[in-house]
């Protein structure tokens, strides 16, 4: 049987970890009294058959009444609820001894009335927001389905007209009279309100909606201005343009949007009515827009509502176990008095999340399903997909065939010599490149099993959906499936040398399977992952051509992968030269070392992927004006030197060279450490509670970062083996040099996990800083009132067009860190 503790720790909600019963204190707490009731066991087990007897007589009712005037071991008291709070307050009274240490026991009655207290509270809050939420939706959903209304109805009466030829919409005005100080300020309030209310729509739920606009259409009669401050007024009713902001890399692009378009509809809405009124037409593509956006803000809220009761059951069940121990522990019968002030309490005897929960089910199917209640629970509770056992039968099954495989190769590759003739480089170059990057893949499978066991949302950091999400299971499929092949095709190749094939026509095998793997990347039918090798690709393109692209993280993060992978890209370029130039055919195995042009391209692949992530940092410095993105572009320009040092000695060989590769390899070492251990993870925090660790750590045991951070340190030397390479003269070169690239790709899976955490965590405490100044700039906004003079030549709706967007934009940015 699964322990409790395991149990609760495994299903809570990580957002709201802090929020949930602390059941490890109780437990403490409870461990004291344990260890003072010790001898007083002796005595409870010597009456134990005296209460048995009494307990049954009392169930009778000629004793019932004898039992009712026992006395209670306590009393919760409930005090009335304080004004800031507005919940109540309970504190419990010993009224008898129930411990030898009575001040242990009052410390564990205590710490049961904050947690209680505790738990009353977030959850009185938490559903306050969702039932404002759901109350604004309501209406939003209520006015949609008006407007959708007279558009059926105007297709129903036919009635088109020449603008209505290219697109289905109705009539709408723009006000654009001036209202007063008074109205103004009222309408940024209920705006600013019903902004923060769907922004925030989202946020208890582990992945947020993935919009960058959508149209909000409130209910209220007076007028509402959207981010340009216009009203849109259709069929009586008023529409809001808005913006969620779902994370800080889209609120500028969508706000930008937005404020274009406003400007353009502004100065190309030349009619006017009799009133002086602009019209608008709302395009029926817009609607239907506003319509998925808020049947995803339902979804995500039924999501959050969902998350609240789980809150509420988990919570209860813990408090129902630690009195069950507290029971077993004292001989005493708290249970039953704890239990009924607990299931009276607020948290578990209020029953608005369920009637709101039963109601967002009801809009869903009624109004987006067609009231077809199987489609809207795949919308609103979607099945994740099962894990086969057939997918672990098969991980075993080639897991089997490859190590078989990979010992007949290796056995009969030493009893041909294939490590001693030339003829097989080609063979061994594709064998390594292919070895790496599934090692690669290994790793990364490995990553994503200890995220899970960690509860760290690697999904929604890399902003990933259920559709191109890896599974660790589906990851290690895919490399014990491929290594198989590889080793299987590789082993027929050389079966066939090894007979006396025809040496030309053998060696086309390797490109084959080369070409066969790249073929299968960009397959379009719906089969072998196609949404995630498509996501791969489109990953990749962002990183070949970075300054043009915004990098988001999963940008930087596999090129950070790349940067690991600097072997495997030159087996490539050397493979891809080998069978393009037709060397295979002549057995010229030296021409692309001869060549200078395929030498060049050789250094220019060496200094790729560290130039495609200085770029990053230059991009990320561009659009964030952060100062430490430039730091850490100088990390990787002095990783290109010292690359660049190394492929130069490889060529010259000289003691200069040499000296100059320890020179620039040592600065780069201590360069990528440091932003190791202090900037991607975290550590070496003087000033911490954990010694040169930092305050917020995953992992219980302190000496597993200490481990890692000594071995980030020994693998990071890797590059001594270039100084050292006479101690390797016994062991082929090639050899040493796979056996070196797997080091640096088993570093890389182990620096992924400690980077993801720190992320998860979010405590960045450079762009923390940044934001701050950020949200306090555009706090300033109001500076604009007494520095209206230098507005003199922007027409005044203009400006205040700009000051609305920046306190939007302001809103935004706090939705998403509050």
């Amino acid at each position: 049987m699964v322990q409790f503790t395991k149990q609760f720790e495994g299903q809570l909600v990580p957002e709201w970890k802090d929020a949930f019963v602390d059941y490890a204190q109780l437990k403490k707490d409870l461990k004291k009294i344990h260890l003072l009731t010790s001898g007083v066991e002796e005595e409870h087990t010597e009456t134990s058959l005296i209460k048995t007897i009494n307990s049954s007589l009392g169930k009778l009712s000629l004793f019932g009444n004898k039992e009712r005037e026992r006395p209670r071991a306590i009393k919760v008291h409930t005090k009335l609820a304080s004004s800031v709070s507005n919940s109540d307050v309970y504190e419990t009274e010993l009224l008898e001894t129930i411990a030898d240490d009575t001040d242990a026991a009052k410390e564990f009655f205590m710490c049961l009335d904050t947690q209680l207290n505790k738990v009353n509270q977030f959850y009185k809050t938490k559903e306050k927001e969702f039932l404002e939420r759901g109350e604004c939706l309501k209406k939003q959903m209520e006015i949609l389905i008006e407007v959708k209304d007279a558009f059926n109805q105007k297709q129903a009466n036919g009635e088109p007209t020449q603008e209505s030829k290219k697109d289905d919409s109705i009539s709408c005005t723009i006000s654009s009279e001036e209202d007063s100080i008074k109205s103004r300020t009222e309408e940024t309030e209920l705006q600013e309100y019903c902004l923060e209310d769907l922004d925030n729509n989202g946020k208890e739920a582990l992945e947020s909606p993935r919009s960058e606009e959508s149209i909000i259409i409130n209910n209220e009669d007076s007028k509402l201005r959207t981010v340009s401050g216009r009203v849109f007024s259709c069929q009586g009713r008023n529409l809001n343009i808005k913006i969620p902001l779902t994370n800080p890399s889209r609120k500028f692009s969508a706000i930008s949007y937005f404020i274009k378009e406003d400007l353009i509809n502004q100065s190309s809405s030349k009619r006017r009515g009799p009133d002086g009124v602009n019209k608008l037409r709302i395009s029926k593509k817009t609607l239907n827009h506003a319509e998925k956006m808020i049947k995803g803000a339902l979804t995500e809220l039924y999501k959050g509502l969902n998350y609240l009761k789980t809150y509420r059951n988990l919570n209860m069940l813990a408090f129902m176990n630690i009195l069950k121990k507290f029971d077993k522990v004292t001989g005493k019968q708290i249970l039953p008095i704890y239990l009924k002030v607990v299931e009276s309490s607020y948290f578990n005897s209020s029953d608005k999340v369920i009637n709101l929960s039963d109601e967002v089910e009801e809009w869903f199917i009624k109004h987006f399903t067609g009231e077809n209640r199987r489609k809207a629970m795949k919308y609103l509770k979607p099945h994740h997909r099962k894990e086969s056992h057939s997918v672990t039968f098969f991980i075993g099954l080639f897991t089997g065939g490859f190590v078989a495989l990979l010992a007949g190769y290796i056995i009969v590759a030493h009893l041909t010599g294939m490590y001693r003739k030339q003829s097989e480089k080609t063979v061994y170059m594709e064998t390594a490149m292919f070895g790496l990057l599934f090692l690669h893949l290994f790793l990364y499978g490995c990553n994503i099993f200890m995220w899970r066991k960690a509860r760290i949302n690697y999904s929604f950091i890399f902003e990933l959906g259920s559709e191109n999400e890896l599974k660790f299971r589906d990851v290690f499929l895919i490399c014990t499936a491929s290594m198989s092949v590889i080793v299987g095709v590789m082993f027929v190749h050389l079966l066939l040398l090894a007979k006396g094939y025809s040496f030309g026509q053998v060696q086309v095998i390797p490109g084959l399977l080369l070409l066969v793997f790249f073929l299968t990347l960009i397959f379009p039918l719906n089969i072998f992952y196609k949404s995630s090798r498509y996501r791969l690709i489109s990953v990749i393109r962002n990183i070949v051509f970075s300054p043009l692209y915004k990098v988001v993280m999963l940008d930087f993060f596999m090129a950070d992968q790349l940067c690991s992978q600097v072997p495997m890209l030159r087996n490539l370029e050397y493979i891809a030269c080998y069978y393009i130039t037709g060397s295979y055919a002549t057995q010229d195995y030296g021409y692309c070392m001869r060549v200078k042009y395929y030498r060049d391209l050789a250094y220019a692949v060496s200094f790729l992927p560290y130039y495609w992530r200085a770029m990053q940092c230059a991009r990320r410095w561009f659009d964030e004006g952060e100062t430490s993105h430039l730091v850490n572009l100088g990390k990787y320009v002095s990783a290109m030197l010292a690359a660049g040092t190394k492929v130069a000695y490889e060529k010259e060989g000289s003691i200069g060279w040499l000296c100059l590769v320890v020179v620039m390899s040592s600065i780069a070492t201590v360069y990528q450490l440091y932003w190791d251990f202090v900037k991607d993870w975290g550590l070496l925090q003087h000033n911490s509670n954990n010694p040169w660790l930092r305050n917020q750590l995953m992992l219980r045991q302190k000496s597993i970062y200490y481990f890692s951070m000594v071995l980030n340190i020994v693998l990071r030397l890797a590059w001594l083996q270039t100084v050292l390479h006479s101690s390797f003269e016994h062991v082929n070169y090639r050899v040493t040099g796979l056996f070196l690239a797997a080091l640096e790709v088993i570093r890389r899976g182990h620096w992924n996990f400690y980077r993801l955490v720190f992320i998860h965590w979010g405590i960045d405490e450079f762009t923390e800083t940044v934001l701050e100044v950020l949200n306090l700039v555009l706090r300033l906004a109001w500076l604009q009132t007494v520095l209206n003079s230098s507005f003199d030549h922007v027409d005044y709706r203009v400006a205040g067009l700009f000051l609305a967007a920046l306190e939007v934009i302001r809103r935004g940015h706090w939705n998403f860190y509050r």
